[in-house]
């Protein structure tokens, strides 16, 4: 799973990051300091959570699905 953040949409309410620090990094303004990253295993969940919790929609969840991956938003 990876999640792919839409930066210029993200408007640093930082709920994602409330919710998952670890995964969430922000940076010094308070927005998130990456466009992408891979879920680490056993995380999916938490992260599908935040990605939810984003009252912008900046955040697109990418699920492997049978070798293919597919959007998932929110």
């Amino acid at each position: 799973m990876k999640i792919v953040i839409n930066r210029t949409a993200c408007a640093g309410h930082a709920r994602c990051h409330a919710l998952a620090a670890e995964m969430f990094v922000l940076d010094d303004d308070g927005y998130i300091a990456t466009d992408s990253f891979s879920v680490p295993p056993g995380s999916e969940q938490l992260a599908r959570r935040a990605a939810r919790a984003c009252p912008e929609r900046a955040l697109e969840v990418l699920e492997a699905d049978s070798g293919h991956e597919r959007e998932n938003n929110g």
